[in-house]
């Protein structure tokens, strides 16, 4: 549950809740059963996540993938975190481990023998990154329009091609028979939403 700001006029001077506060809030309320608060924990956090993974080294789709393991993770250890207000430092932590791990080790493969860059590994430009910018706003409009399930699947599973269906089943409280074919309708709705925005298509 994310606190409401105070009301303009209200007179109660306080400051509106910590990023931190907010994440163990909706943390809190996931340990105790409300499983569909792991796709609030996830939209509210996953930003922050992506953006450290990509201060950490991390191109943009193993930022993707960092964040992902990152979420698969939490709910593996959830045993890990004492104090819910602790949840945001200790996914920080785990991001900040797996860039480290995964990204340097992509960043050694860009090399070949020969000692040559990998043309695939060359910084975007600003054309590039506004096409991609643009590609990226279409895409969470047209998540956002899914249905709460599928929104709170894609949250956790995202475009993973093997993801650990015994995790996500953890996390969302669905039955592990049900997630791929969700999944995949999810996906498909998804395609649909994006094939008629043309910033996708013109991109």
């Amino acid at each position: 549950m994310v606190t409401e700001p105070p009301r303009a006029g209200g007179g109660s001077g306080t400051s509106p809740p910590s990023l931190a506060s907010q994440a163990g809030e909706v943390f809190a309320a996931y340990v105790d059963g409300r499983h569909e608060a792991i796709g609030e924990l996830v939209e509210l956090l996953t930003p922050l996540l992506w953006q450290v993974a990509r201060a950490h080294g991390c191109a943009q789709h193993a930022a993707e993938d960092v964040v992902q393991e990152t979420w698969l993770r939490l709910v593996d250890h959830l045993e890990d975190i004492r104090d819910p207000r602790a949840v945001l430092g200790w996914l920080v932590v785990a991001v900040k481990r797996e860039s480290w791990r995964n990204c340097k080790l992509a960043r050694r493969n860009t090399y070949d023998e020969t000692g040559t860059v990998d043309p695939g590994d060359v910084e975007d430009g600003p054309e590039t990154l506004a096409i991609l910018t643009e590609r990226q706003g279409a895409l969470w409009a047209a998540v956002g329009e899914l249905p709460e399930r599928c929104r709170a699947l894609l949250r956790v599973v995202a475009f993973v091609d093997r993801p650990d269906y015994d995790q996500v089943s953890a996390a969302l409280g669905m039955p592990r028979g049900s997630i791929g074919p969700t999944r995949g309708r999810c996906l498909d709705k998804l395609r649909r939403a994006l094939v008629a925005d043309p910033r996708w298509v013109d991109a």
